[in-house]
């Protein structure tokens, strides 16, 4: 008798536990527990190459997602593709031009729900002062009662943004798509 009633207790307090008034939101982003990620094509290889030093801000609650917002800023001087040379050649005038446009930017301005923990973001990319319209699903993984993880994947092209002036803008040596990997850890309130 006593486990019923318990058992009873459990399943009427189970839609309390689970209500959105319950649910966390997101306000900040652990940038020493993050990354962004970039996967070129060059010379037919893909290599993986990131970008260590980015601020983000986020505001984000699962169960009302039409009230997120996020921004993200990206230093481009720390961009590292493993090669010495390839990144200083990136740095310089025919790709980023960090002395001229030392930072992207991406501004969300809609998240769709998708499903259970999927969504879709749309915003603002601005790369080397090109602004382009970006869609792109991302994944929530909740770590625990205060921490999440948001991952997604997106492939944009280069030239969109004049990444690659010159002899750099034939897409024979290093391919038009590159694939952008975002892993951000939340926290919450």
């Amino acid at each position: 008798m006593r486990f019923m009633t318990a058992f009873s207790a459990a399943l009427l307090m189970a839609p309390v536990l689970a209500s959105p008034a319950n649910a966390v939101e997101y306000d900040r982003v652990d940038t020493a527990k993050s990354s962004i990620k970039f996967v070129p094509t060059l010379m037919g290889s893909k290599t993986e190459g990131r970008f260590s030093k980015f601020m983000a801000q986020v505001r984000f609650d699962p169960e009302k997602p039409a009230n997120a917002s996020a921004k993200a800023e990206v230093d481009i001087r720390s961009f590292d593709i493993g090669y010495d040379e390839a990144t200083a050649e990136a740095l310089g005038k025919n790709w980023f031009d960090v002395q001229q446009y030392p930072t992207a930017d991406f501004s969300v301005s809609k998240v769709k729900p998708l499903g259970k923990d999927h969504f879709e973001l749309t915003g603002n990319l601005t790369i080397r002062g090109k602004t382009k319209a970006l869609t792109f699903p991302v994944t929530l993984t909740r770590e625990s009662a205060q921490t999440a993880r948001l991952d997604g994947t997106v492939v944009i092209k280069r030239l969109d943004f004049n990444l690659g002036q010159g002899a750099w803008s034939a897409t024979g040596t290093v391919a038009n798509d590159v694939t952008l990997i975002i892993r951000l850890t939340l926290n919450g309130k």
